[in-house]
């Protein structure tokens, strides 16, 4: 269907003249007429009938005005959203998240974003390291966020690191070894209260006694929630190598208490990653960039 001519009827139909449809659109009277006539042509029907000296519309041109006028509110639409979305004002940003972000960052980075993009949906994913950088890589998210050690990094994704997060032992308040400092040797004699094979805290505990040629501790609890683990400690069993992240306001309140392992010092990255040599959209980048300003 030619747009044009269907432009121009849409005109003279809404100004009721094809010289003050001309004088809007800015080209001569006779053009109109000539292309209106053409548009006529082309589709078969007649869309205007002579009334005395002018003319009105045929029964055909009246509905069809109606349907034009529709179909140029929702051009008129599209341009909008295609001018919003250049404004990152509106659209959807798929986020893959491991779980220490999830939970412990992205609630706050997102009630911040949505609080000023109302219009702009975020859908978040949390899962494992593996399914985050797969869905990243497979165009399933748009960001994936990640905390853990640097070496799990895939070559395949631009890494932007936002800070280091220390991980910390820590105890019941109860505990003999709460607020002290012991040994590793000592510390992974307890027995540990922990989240499933997998997971990044247990992978890293695990590959700190390697390095160290001791023994890894018994874990003596396994939950698959890490609010589990925190409160088997909380209530004087076993203790724990977790984020500080996580249990900063626990000990602070001296819910739980720190042991300071001699000569351990332990951190692992939080990083927003997004896919290799590609431009980010808008949206991304806004998001992005509203999340390092609240660190």
């Amino acid at each position: 269907m030619n747009i044009h001519g269907l432009r121009l009827f849409h005109q003279v139909a809404q100004t009721g003249s094809f010289t003050k449809a001309a004088e809007l659109l800015r080209i001569s009277q006779p053009a109109v007429s000539s292309q209106i006539k053409k548009f006529e042509y082309e589709i078969g029907i007649p869309l205007f009938k002579q009334q005395g000296r002018g003319v009105i519309l045929t029964e055909f041109g009246e509905e069809l005005v109606e349907k034009a006028k529709n179909f140029f509110s929702f051009e008129g639409h599209i341009e909008s959203f295609i001018e919003d979305y250049r404004l990152a004002k509106t659209g959807t940003i798929h986020i893959a998240a491991t779980y220490l972000p999830a939970n412990f960052l992205i609630p706050k980075w997102a009630a911040n974003f949505k609080s000023a993009n109302e219009d702009i949906n975020l859908v978040i994913t949390t899962t494992n390291t593996k399914e985050a950088f797969e869905q990243l890589k497979q165009y399933k998210a748009d960001v994936a966020i990640y905390g853990g050690g640097i070496s799990e990094r895939p070559e395949e994704v631009e890494w932007e690191e936002l800070f280091e997060d220390e991980l910390w032992f820590v105890v019941s308040p109860q505990h003999p070894y709460a607020n002290q400092s012991i040994s590793l040797g000592e510390m992974v004699k307890e027995p540990f209260i922990m989240r499933e094979e997998g997971s990044s805290m247990r992978d890293h505990l695990f590959a700190l006694c390697h390095t160290y040629q001791v023994k890894p501790p018994k874990v003596a609890l396994q939950f698959n929630g890490l609010n589990e683990t925190i409160r088997s400690v909380m209530a004087g069993y076993g203790a724990n190598f977790i984020s500080s992240l996580v249990v900063r306001d626990y000990v602070e309140n001296n819910q739980l208490a720190r042991v300071y392992v001699q000569d351990i010092h332990v951190t692992h990255k939080i990083a927003i990653c997004t896919r290799k040599n590609e431009k980010q959209s808008p949206l991304v980048t806004k998001f992005i960039e509203t999340c390092k300003k609240m660190l």
